[in-house]
C-alpha cells in the first residue's frame, strides 16, 4: 500500500448508481492445506517509497519493485498452503499523493493486470477487486471487469486486490445500501452486515501482515479484521519474500486465538508433569 499519514477531507459523491460495485462472488473458499495455517491472509504492502529512497531512486521505482514482489509472495502462499490473499494496493487516502505518483500507480495497476492475468487464470486464481471503482479511469475499470469475468469460475485460490479502498468508507457505503434496500437498520445484525461488504462469502482474515514497521492498520478491513492476528515486520514490501512470509506464518501458528474467551485448560505437558511428581 502507498501509505498516507494525514487523511484529507473527502468530498461526498452523490450518484444515482449503486453505492457499491462488488466483485463477483467467490467461486469457492479454498481451505488451507494443513492445520495451523490462516484461511485468509491480508497484507498491508508498505515501504515502497523508503525502499526507493534508500537506493536514491524515484518513488515510482519503489512502486515498480513492489509490484514485482507480488507474484513471489503469491507463489509462496500457494506453496505454504494459504489460498486466500488480500493485498492493500491503494487506499482512499492515497489520492492525496502527488498527481504524477498517483498517475504512475494507476498505469502500473493496468499494466500488471495485462501482464499477469493470463498466468493467474491458467493457475486457477480468481481475481477480485475491492473498493470504490468509480474514481478509477474508464480504461482501468474495464481491465478490472475483464479480469474478474475471465477468472470468475476459478477455484484454486483467491486474490483480492484493494484499490481505492477504505474500511470506514466500505462500512458506510454498505449501511447506506442496506437502508436504500429497505432493511430496518434498528434490526441490523452482524451477519447481514458482513454479507453487505466487498468480502461477502469469504472468511474473515485470520492474519494481517504489515510491512515496513508501522504499528497501525491504516483503514484496512476494519470490520473483517476484528479478530485477526497482527504481524508487523520492519522488512520493506519490495524485500518481503518467502522467508519473510514463512516467519509470519510461524508466528501465527504459535499464537493462541481466544476470540474473547478465557482458556482455563491446563496444557497437557503440565498435567503429565504433576501426575508424575511424588506426593509428600
Amino acid at each position: 500500500m502507498v501509505s498516507a499519514r494525514n487523511a484529507p477531507r473527502h468530498t461526498i459523491v452523490h450518484s444515482s448508481e449503486p453505492m457499491m460495485q462488488r466483485p463477483p462472488a467467490p467461486a469457492a473458499t479454498p481451505e488451507p492445506s494443513r492445520p495451523g495455517l490462516p484461511r485468509h491472509v491480508g497484507i498491508i504492502m508498505d515501504g515502497n517509497g523508503r525502499w526507493a529512497r534508500r537506493r536514491h531512486l524515484p518513488r515510482v521505482a519503489g512502486h515498480r519493485a513492489g509490484v514485482r514482489a507480488i507474484r513471489p509472495v503469491m507463489e509462496a502462499c500457494d506453496r505454504a498452503g494459504v489460498h486466500i490473499l488480500t493485498l492493500y494496493a491503494f487506499s482512499t487516502e492515497n489520492w492525496s499523493r502527488p498527481r504524477h505518483e498517483v498517475d504512475a500507480l494507476m498505469r502500473l495497476f493496468g499494466e500488471t493486470i495485462e501482464s499477469e492475468i493470463g498466468e493467474l487464470h491458467d493457475n486457477g486464481v480468481q481475481i477480485r477487486v475491492l473498493g470504490d471503482r468509480r474514481r478509477l479511469s474508464g480504461a482501468l475499470q474495464r481491465k478490472v471487469a475483464d479480469a474478474e469475468a475471465l477468472t470468475a469460475d476459478n477455484t484454486t485460490a483467491i486474490l483480492n486486490v484493494a484499490i481505492n479502498y477504505g474500511g470506514r468508507g466500505e462500512i458506510v457505503a454498505a449501511v447506506r445500501e442496506l437502508a436504500a434496500r429497505g432493511v430496518d437498520l434498528a434490526e441490523l445484525d452482524e451477519e447481514t452486515m458482513s454479507r453487505a461488504l466487498y468480502t461477502a462469502g469469504l472468511p474473515d482474515p485470520d492474519l494481517i501482515i504489515r510491512t515496513a514497521g508501522e504499528m497501525r492498520i491504516s483503514n484496512f478491513m476494519l470490520w473483517q479484521a476484528a479478530y485477526a492476528e497482527l504481524y508487523v515486520t520492519d522488512t520493506l514490501w519490495p524485500d518481503f519474500g518467502e522467508a519473510a512470509l514463512d516467519g509470519a506464518l510461524q508466528a501465527f501458528a504459535g499464537r493462541e486465538r481466544k476470540f474473547g474467551t478465557v482458556n482455563d485448560r491446563v496444557p497437557a505437558p503440565i498435567i503429565d508433569a504433576v501426575r508424575a511428581s511424588p506426593v509428600g
